[in-house]
C-alpha cells in the first residue's frame, strides 16, 4: 500500500489510513514528507508566506471542513491518478 504522511493532530484519519493498509507517517517537519506518495495537512497554517518551494512529489490533501472519512475517499481517489 502507499506511504501517507498525516499532520500530527489528525489522529482519526491516521487511524483509518492504518486500518486501510497504509504506512502511515506522523509529519512533524518538512523532511517526514520524504518518499510519500501523499500528505494530508489540516491547512490551519497553510503557507501564510507564499513559499514556493516543495520537497514532495504527490498529492497534498487539505483536511480542513472535511470528516475523515472524506479525507480517505480523497487519498484513495489520488493514489489512483
Amino acid at each position: 500500500m502507499a506511504r501517507i504522511g498525516v499532520e500530527e493532530s489528525l489522529t482519526d484519519v491516521q487511524q483509518q489510513l492504518q486500518e486501510q493498509g497504509h504506512e502511515v507517517v506522523t509529519l512533524r517537519q518538512e523532511s517526514d514528507a520524504n518518499r510519500c506518495d501523499c500528505c494530508v495537512i489540516t491547512g490551519q497554517d497553510q503557507n501564510m508566506m507564499n513559499i514556493q518551494n516543495t520537497t514532495l512529489d504527490g498529492s497534498v490533501i487539505n483536511a480542513h471542513g472535511f470528516n475523515s472519512n472524506e479525507v480517505c475517499e480523497q487519498v484513495e481517489q489520488k493514489l489512483q491518478q
